[in-house]
C-alpha cells in the first residue's frame, strides 16, 4: 500500500485515530501512519518501563528524557491529522462519545480501582474529573476533538494554540480537572496535525531529512546526558507549571517555547525513519490505543510485583532485558487477540444508546441524492476527498 495514497478518513472516533480495529477502517488504512502509530506506542511502553530505572542509571535517565521530547507530541499530531474532518454533526458526536468519553469512563474507573491495590491507598476515590495515570490522554482528546471547528475556523489556527499553551505554564489556577494544565499545554501540538496535509508528510520522508535525522538524535542524546542531572524530566510531562517545578514563573515560557521547538524537530527526525511500505508490524498499527490503555496496568503492577528489586535489573544488561521485554509487550497488546479479548472496553458498542433517525425522503422528482462520482461529474467546484 502505498504512504501517499488511500490515506485513512479524517473524522473518526479515537480508537481509529489511534488504530482502530474494525473492518471497513482497514481497508483504507495507510502504511506510513500505521507504522508511526506502533512505533510511537513501543516508545510509550519502554519509557514507562524504564521510569523505575531512571533514578540509579544517567543513560536510562538521558534515553528518557528524548523519548518523552517527541513520542506524545508524535501521537497528538498524528491524532489531529486524523481530525481534520470532526465537526458537531450527530454521527461525530456519536462516535467521540463512543470513543473517547466511554473508554475514559471505563479506564478511569479500573486504574482507580486498581491502584487502590498496587499503591495501597483503599480509599482512592472513583473521580471522573481528574484523570488518573494515562487516562488524561482520552480526556485532552475530548476537549481537542470538540474544538476542532472553531481551529478550522479562525485565520492563524497554530499561532493561537501557542498563545493559549505557553501562558498555561505560569497558570496553576487552571488546575487538575479533566487534565485541563496538560490539554492546553499539548493543544498547539493537536492543532498542528488539523492544519497538516499529505504533502507535508511526504517532505519530512525526504532523503535529505532522513539523513539529517541520525545526527540531530545523537546530539540529542548528548545534551540529554549533560542535563540529566541538572534538571527535572518532568519538563516534558507539560503537567505542571514553572512553580510548581521550582522554577520563576518567567522560566516556563521560555522553557516551553524552546521545548516545543525540541519536540517538533525530534518528532520530524522520527517520522523521516518511520517506513512507507508495510511490513510485519504494519498491521500492529491499528491497536495501538488497546497498547496505551492497557499497558499501564503492567507498569503500575511491574513495581508492587518487586519486578525492579533484583540488583541486576539496575545494571546494564537488566536495563537492555527490560527494554525488549517492554517492547514486546508492547507489541502482543497491539495484536488481534488482544484487540477482540478487550474490545468491550476499548471500543464498546453503545449503538444501543443513540437514536437512529430515519433517513430523509428526497423531494418528490429530484431523484436519489448523488453520491461521490456523481458530485465529481458535476460541473463547478469538486468536493475535495481526503487522500
Amino acid at each position: 500500500m502505498s504512504d501517499t495514497t488511500r490515506t485513512a478518513a479524517p473524522g473518526r472516533t479515537a480508537a481509529t485515530i489511534t488504530g482502530s480495529s474494525r473492518p471497513q477502517a482497514a481497508a483504507q488504512r495507510d502504511a506510513f501512519f500505521d507504522n508511526a502509530k506502533y512505533l510511537a506506542i513501543v516508545l510509550v511502553v519502554v519509557a514507562h518501563a524504564w521510569e523505575p530505572l531512571r533514578g540509579g542509571s544517567r543513560a536510562v535517565t538521558a534515553a528518557y528524557m528524548v523519548v518523552y521530547a517527541f513520542h506524545m507530541p508524535a501521537f497528538i499530531i498524528v491524532s489531529g491529522y486524523f481530525s481534520r474532518g470532526f465537526d458537531w454533526s450527530a454521527r461525530r458526536v456519536e462516535r467521540l462519545v463512543t470513543g473517547v468519553a466511554v473508554p475514559y469512563v471505563i479506564f478511569e474507573t479500573a486504574y482507580t480501582l486498581f491502584t487502590r491495590w498496587t499503591d495501597q491507598v483503599p480509599d482512592r476515590p472513583i473521580t471522573l474529573l481528574n484523570p488518573l495515570y494515562l487516562t488524561w490522554f482520552l480526556a485532552a482528546l475530548f476537549i481537542w476533538r470538540l474544538t476542532t471547528p472553531l481551529w478550522r475556523l479562525v485565520r492563524w489556527p497554530v499561532p493561537l494554540a501557542l498563545a493559549i499553551g505557553v501562558p498555561a505554564t505560569i497558570s496553576p489556577e487552571i488546575g487538575n480537572d479533566l487534565a485541563l494544565q496538560r490539554a492546553l499545554q499539548f493543544l498547539p501540538f493537536f492543532v498542528l496535525g488539523l492544519c497538516l496535509r499529505p504533502e507535508h508528510f511526504r517532505l519530512v520522508r525526504h532523503r535529505t531529512v532522513r539523513a539529517l535525522a541520525a545526527p540531530v538524535f545523537v546530539v540529542a542524546l548528548a545534551v540529554a546526558y549533560w542535563a540529566a542531572p541538572r534538571t527535572s524530566g518532568a519538563w516534558f510531562f507539560d503537567r505542571d507549571t514553572a512553580g510548581e517545578l521550582g522554577a520563576p514563573f518567567w522560566y516556563g515560557p521560555v522553557m516551553t517555547v524552546i521545548l516545543y521547538g525540541c519536540s517538533l524537530l525530534l518528532v520530524v527526525c522520527f517520522l523521516a525513519w518511520v517506513p512507507r511500505r508495510p511490513l510485519w508490524f504494519t498491521v500492529l498499527g491499528a491497536g495501538t490505543l488497546y497498547a496505551y490503555l492497557l499497558h499501564g496496568f503492567l507498569a503500575q503492577g511491574a513495581k508492587f510485583w518487586g519486578w525492579y528489586d533484583p540488583v541486576w535489573i539496575r545494571q546494564p544488561l537488566g536495563e537492555i532485558v527490560v527494554t525488549l521485554v517492554a517492547a514486546a509487550v508492547g507489541a502482543l497488546l497491539c495484536t488481534p487477540p488482544v484487540r477482540r479479548l478487550f474490545r468491550f472496553a476499548v471500543e464498546p458498542d453503545t449503538s444501543w444508546a443513540f437514536r437512529r433517525e430515519p433517513a430523509a425522503e428526497p423531494p418528490r422528482g429530484t431523484g436519489p441524492a448523488p453520491g461521490p462520482k456523481e458530485l465529481d461529474a458535476m460541473p463547478g467546484p469538486r468536493r475535495s476527498h481526503p487522500r
